[in-house]
């Protein structure tokens, strides 16, 4: 696969031109689980090309193609989880619906208030349903997304003690709403403009749900152009909890090079900054530092740990006429060391 206009290797025709079953592999590096990969196969109704004609010759919005998924992940310390999905459009994508349902058992650890980690297990099934609308002609969208999970937990090893006599099976079933806010230039690597999202869910019995607690979550990303070859980007996240939330349920620090679940709490608020620069037409390489804080029940605001994350990171523009790159981020945190395969932007 060559582009005509530079010769490099590039997938954007084989991309835009696909149409039908496409295998996706994926691999993984989280610390919280260990190495491992999987597989999925993608069906995308009409490709991204036939999408595009269409509009133009329409005249309305430019929708991106139906696509319906199904695929499967292991790690090496037993992880492993398998389900299906569906993502969808009408009218010239003013409706987005996104629905999935998956299995999974997942093995990780948990370190409250000891800050010690304990081994732990999560079986559960897991489905969301969500349908958002466009108001009028802006970047806003709105609407209800729906979540359960029907869960058991155990502890492999040493217990947490200070969760008490915590609930083995739980059923989360949560109800609410989600606001979205999208300016980005590309949705996979964006050079400009801002994307956030405001969600607010509540489990409770009247649902389904065996314990009743709300969440809260607002995240906004944005990416700022100098000249050419310059892009400054900025991300802030905030969480929030109340009620009877199971503990694996809580917001947790989110950070590169921070293990995921290491630091949790009611309460998380994540601060990174970002800068890329575009070496050539198609290399970029980029460094960036981020920090954030949990507090609300084991810690003050005062009394949290404020872990951070710093590393550095390239990307290769792999689909010129789609602006997607790959690469891989390497990260350090006080404890630990961590790499990431990346496709397009880390903010998600």
């Amino acid at each position: 696969m060559q582009d005509p206009e530079d010769g490099a290797f590039d997938m954007s025709d084989y991309l835009l031109n696909q149409k039908g079953f496409l295998p996706v592999p994926t691999i993984i590096t989280e610390p919280a689980i260990g190495y491992g990969g999987g597989a999925a196969i993608l069906f995308f109704d009409k490709s991204l090309a036939e999408a595009g004609a269409e509009a133009k010759e329409s005249g309305a919005a430019k929708a991106p193609p139906n696509i319906t998924g199904v695929g499967g992940v292991a790690t090496e310390n037993g992880t492993w989880g398998g389900g299906i999905f569906h993502f969808h459009t009408w009218d010239g994508d003013r409706i987005r619906y996104l629905g999935a349902i998956a299995k999974m058992d997942l093995k990780t650890e948990y370190f409250g208030v000891l800050d010690v980690a304990r081994s732990y297990t999560l079986s559960g099934d897991f489905l969301v349903q969500q349908v958002l609308f466009k108001v009028l002609d802006s970047p806003w969208y709105i609407g209800p997304r729906y979540t359960y999970l029907d869960a058991n937990t155990q502890f492999t090893g040493n217990v947490a003690t200070e969760l008490g006599a915590f609930h083995k099976d739980v059923t989360i079933s949560k109800l609410g709403a989600v606001v979205d806010y999208d300016t980005r230039d590309n949705i996979f690597w964006p050079n400009r403009g801002t994307y956030s999202e405001m969600e607010a869910q509540y489990a409770r019995d009247a649902w389904g749900s065996s314990q009743d607690f709300d969440t809260y979550d607002a995240r906004a990303y944005t990416w700022i152009p100098f000249g050419n070859t310059w892009v400054w980007g900025l991300r802030g996240q905030v969480q929030a909890s109340s009620g009877d939330v199971p503990f694996y349920a809580q917001p947790y620090v989110d950070q590169r090079g921070v293990q995921k679940g290491r630091f949790q709490d009611k309460n998380t608020i994540d601060l990174e900054t970002e800068l890329r620069w575009n070496v050539t037409e198609r290399w970029a390489a980029l460094g960036f530092v981020g920090a954030g804080r949990a507090w609300g029940r084991w810690h003050t605001w005062d009394e949290a740990e404020t872990p951070v994350g710093i590393g550095v990171g390239f990307r290769y523009l792999v689909a010129r006429k789609l602006g997607l790159g790959m690469g891989i981020d390497i990260a350090h945190s006080r404890d630990q060391n961590a790499w990431y395969i990346q496709v397009g932007s880390a903010w998600r």
